[in-house]
C-alpha cells in the first residue's frame, strides 16, 4: 500500500476537508500581494514623512512594494473614512497621527465610527510639546507664567494651528489645570503661530519640538517646559511643566499606523513585531531623533484603548473649556 502523507490522509475524511482548507489558508504568505498605505493629510506633514519613512523600510522587509497615497480633506476624515470601507485583510494601511483624535472629539457627525472603525496596528513615535513665549514676557518658569497669567485673566494670547488640532487642546487643557485664562487664536498652520509669537503677536505657543526649534534656536522664543510626563532627552534640562508649576499637567503627540477593524489578528500581530524591530533598529532610530521624536514601542493590546480612550478625553476638555462642536 503506497505511503500517504498525514496530512493528505485526513483530507479524505469530509472533518478533514474543512481541515485542510484551513491550513491551506493559513500557509499563504502575507502579504501576499503588494500594499497600499494612505496619509489623509496633505505631503509634507510629519504624519507624511514618518509614515512614508516606515513604509519604505517595512517594503525592504516584506519583499513588497507599498504605496503611499495622500487623500486630504476635513481634517483627516475624507482619507480615514476610506479605509473604514476597505477589505480588513492587512494589505490597506492608514498612517495617523494623535490630532486626528482631537479633531474626532469635537465632529458632531461623522458617517464612521472614529474609536472603533479603525485599530492600532503599531506606534512610530511619541514627543512632547514645548510651551515657548516672547521674549519680552517677564517670565523665566512655568510657575512664573502661571502667575502672571493667573493676574491676567483674557489678556495673554495662545497660537495654534487651528480649532481642534493639538496646539488648541494642549493650550485648553493647560488653561484647566492651571487654573488661567488664556484667549485662543487659531492660525491656518502651526508655522503661521510660531512666526506670530517670534514677532509677539500672541504671547505663548505650545507646539512640537520640531515646530518650535527654529524660532528657538535663533532667540525669537523663551522655552519654559515640555508638556510631557517627564523631561525628555530631546530638549535636555528642560523640565516637564507638569514638574515645574502645573501638577498633572500631559500632553504628547504620537504617530502610528491603523488598519480597518477586523483585520485578522495573526496579520495584526505580524505587522506590529515587524514594525516595532524596526523601529529600534539604528536607521529608524536615527530618522526620529532627527524628527524630534521618541521611538513607540508598544503590542496590539497596549494600543487597543488608545483611540476610545483619547477621543472621550478630548470630548470632556472640549466640553469643559467651551471648544466648540464642528
Amino acid at each position: 500500500m503506497p505511503y500517504i502523507p498525514r496530512n493528505r490522509a485526513v483530507c479524505f475524511s469530509l472533518a478533514g476537508l474543512a481541515l485542510c482548507a484551513s491550513m491551506n489558508a493559513g500557509a499563504q504568505q502575507f502579504p501576499s500581494r503588494n500594499m497600499l498605505a494612505v496619509v489623509p493629510y496633505a505631503p509634507g506633514g510629519s504624519i507624511d514623512v514618518m509614515t512614508r519613512t516606515v513604509m519604505a523600510r517595512l517594503s525592504e522587509t516584506l519583499g513588497r512594494t507599498i504605496l503611499v497615497d495622500n487623500r486630504p480633506g476635513a481634517s483627516g476624515m475624507i482619507g480615514t473614512e476610506q479605509i473604514t470601507k476597505a477589505d480588513p485583510d492587512g494589505h490597506i494601511l492608514l498612517g495617523h497621527t494623535s490630532s486626528y483624535t482631537g479633531t474626532a472629539a469635537i465632529r458632531a457627525k461623522l458617517p464612521f465610527d472614529p474609536a472603533r472603525a479603525i485599530v492600532p496596528v503599531a506606534g512610530i513615535g511619541k514627543s512632547s510639546l514645548v510651551l515657548v513665549v516672547h521674549p519680552s514676557l517677564p517670565v523665566k518658569t512655568v510657575r512664573e507664567f502661571v502667575e502672571l497669567a493667573k493676574k491676567n485673566p483674557g489678556k495673554l494670547n495662545y497660537g495654534s494651528s487651528g480649532i481642534g488640532g493639538n496646539n488648541h487642546f494642549s493650550g485648553a487643557l493647560f488653561d484647566l489645570a492651571a487654573g488661567t485664562k488664556m484667549i485662543h487664536i487659531p492660525y491656518k498652520g502651526i508655522s503661521l503661530a510660531m512666526t506670530a509669537v517670534a514677532s509677539g503677536e500672541v504671547e505663548v505657543v505650545i507646539a512640537s519640538s520640531a515646530a518650535v526649534n527654529p524660532q528657538l534656536r535663533a532667540g525669537r522664543v523663551r522655552a519654559l517646559g515640555m508638556s510631557g510626563s517627564k523631561p525628555s532627552p530631546l530638549l535636555p534640562g528642560l523640565p516637564s511643566i507638569a514638574q515645574s508649576g502645573v501638577p498633572g499637567y500631559e500632553y504628547e503627540l504620537w504617530w502610528a499606523i491603523f488598519a480597518p477593524t477586523g483585520i485578522p489578528a495573526d496579520r495584526l500581530n505580524f505587522l506590529n513585531a515587524t514594525i516595532n524591530k524596526l523601529l529600534v533598529g539604528p536607521e529608524l532610530k536615527k530618522f526620529l531623533e532627527q524628527e524630534s521624536a521618541e521611538a513607540w514601542v508598544a503590542t496590539p493590546q497596549q494600543l487597543a484603548n488608545l483611540l476610545p480612550t483619547e477621543i472621550d478625553r478630548y470630548r470632556k476638555v472640549a466640553k469643559a473649556a467651551g471648544i466648540p462642536m464642528q
